[in-house]
């Protein structure tokens, strides 16, 4: 087996005292690691016991990140000096931590996966029945979610009494990145098809995007089959009958439920690892939080963390460990010995705690499961993705613009005849929505109307609109005692309207 020899106060290595037929191949990979907070240390500890006895060629830098970090005034969970240390070792194991409550303290996880441009989270999900109670035993799907943008940008302000808004932000690069990175993946993982779920029946410009960089990419990869889903409908599929779906790719918002939703339908959260890949930098964790009421009391099952870890392994490129430890752990599972979180009466045959849970895979190693399927990873799993390289610029084009109007009355003819006193030449008011749907001209009186008016300009003698005529209406409004709390310039590129009409326009 192998163990870990303490160098000093925060650095690790590992060393084998027994053989490993694939460990010679590999080179030493140096990570970093956090044990984090609740059961994290203890779940740590079983992950990196397995790994190393299976043969694992890394060296361990620990950083300290979490409650600790945050209760002694650092807001990011986090120190400069652990950001140097995982910068430079590029790949990042993460145990659970807890994030307390209140005071502004800023979720580590989001933060990290945008300082590194984690912008792949990928989570497989797999059905271990009936060893593991599930509806659905045929399930095997890997959820692939931009990881950095969407609504998770956190752009969000009160605008009104009564409106607060969240941007939501979908750009081409992060699109083609995730897109890509999904086919890819397919395509190294033996996987046969992929799907894209979005909402583009109604964000027809931001998940519009999404969609359309999901077509144009896929025709790169004819050998895939590839489809794509409205959310809604798609998400009901994935719960009822997710042995249809193969690779699901979607936005950041999407991507976070249905990952959760699909690993606990498998059987269990707890279960589940999770990779957050970039172009540089890697990070590696369970998906469950830090459970601190189990902590101490060598209950909590590591599993999900051993994925993440055998995930990394892929990554890393030491796929063959990475195959002996999944092997392994199924075999382990499919033996009946379960933690406390799995135990099932009839079915598991012995209860075991953190340690021995970790015991028990390592006596395993080198075996495989009889009934669940057997992994087996390329070695050459190591995905090479090409930078995302810029499109020439479109030709833009300025043909009108949106004032968004804080107003307190209810009818929006009222707030038209306001409005038409801001005239500017060569501009005209065209639509007033409220909350996105049309309300002048020609709107209906049972629609109900709060106090946040988006009041769009389009130009009177059908040419476009230059910003000093927006400077002028702005000036012109405040002039007439109107609110406006910001405005959003309607563009065409290379001709093409990018902007939403109004609901009922």
């Amino acid at each position: 087996m192998d163990i870990i020899v303490k160098i000093n106060k925060n650095i690790w290595l590992a060393t084998s005292i027994f053989a490993s037929p694939n460990k010679n191949q590999y080179s030493m990979t140096r990570i970093t690691i956090a044990k984090g907070d609740g059961i994290g240390p203890e779940i740590m500890d079983a992950t990196l016991d397995i790994i190393m006895a299976a043969g694992a060629q890394i060296e361990i830098d620990e950083i300290e990140v979490g409650e600790k970090v945050y209760l002694a005034g650092n807001n990011a969970g986090i120190a400069k000096e652990s950001w140097d240390t995982i910068r430079k070792n590029k790949i990042f194991l993460k145990a659970p931590i807890t994030t307390p409550q209140g005071g502004g303290y800023k979720s580590l996880n989001v933060t990290t996966r945008k300082f590194l441009g984690l912008y792949s989270n990928v989570r497989p999900c797999i059905s271990l029945h009936p060893y593991v109670k599930t509806k659905h035993p045929k399930m095997d799907i890997v959820i692939i979610r931009e990881n950095e943008e969407d609504l998770y940008a956190g752009i969000e302000h009160q605008q009104t009494d009564e409106v607060v808004q969240c941007l939501k932000l979908i750009s081409r690069p992060g699109c083609e990145k995730i897109v890509r990175y999904a086919f890819e993946y397919a395509k190294q993982y033996g996987r046969k098809k992929v799907t894209c779920f979005t909402k583009d029946n109604i964000m027809k410009q931001t998940d519009g995007l999404f969609h359309q960089v999901f077509d144009e990419i896929a025709k790169e990869y004819p050998e895939i089959e590839n489809e794509h889903w409205i959310i809604d409908i798609g998400a009901a599929k994935m719960a009822d009958t997710p042995e249809y779906f193969d690779v699901i790719v979607m936005p950041n918002l999407y991507g976070d439920v249905l990952s959760d939703v699909a690993a606990q339908i498998t059987g269990s959260v707890g279960l589940a690892g999770s990779a957050n890949i970039g172009e540089s930098c890697a990070m590696f964790e369970a998906i469950h939080g830090s459970a601190p009421r189990r902590a101490g009391q060598n209950l909590a099952n590591p599993s999900g963390l051993l994925q993440g870890a055998i995930m990394m392994l892929n990554h890393i490129g030491q796929s063959g460990v990475a195959e002996k430890v999944q092997n392994a752990w199924l075999k382990t599972i499919e033996d009946g010995i379960h933690t406390y979180d799995i135990y099932k009466e009839g079915v598991s045959k012995q209860q075991v705690g953190t340690k021995e849970f970790a015991q028990a895979v390592i006596a395993n190693l080198g075996q495989k499961p009889v009934q669940l399927k057997a992994v087996q990873y390329n070695e050459q799993a190591v995905l090479n993705l090409p930078k995302y390289t810029r499109r020439k610029a479109s030709k833009k084009e300025l043909v009108g613009v949106d004032l968004f109007v804080h107003w307190d009355g209810y009818k929006a003819d009222e707030l038209a005849t306001k409005l038409k006193e801001v005239d500017v030449l060569g501009v005209e008011l065209s639509m007033i929505t409220n909350r996105g749907i049309k309300v002048w001209p020609e709107g209906f009186e049972e629609t109900f109307c709060t106090d946040h008016w988006r009041c769009r300009f389009k130009p009177s003698n059908g040419s476009g609109v230059t910003k000093q005529q927006i400077i002028e209406l702005l000036d012109k409004a405040e002039a007439h005692g109107i609110d406006t709390i910001k405005t959003e310039n309607l563009y065409t590129f290379n001709g093409k309207q990018a902007y939403s009409l109004g609901q009922g326009q």
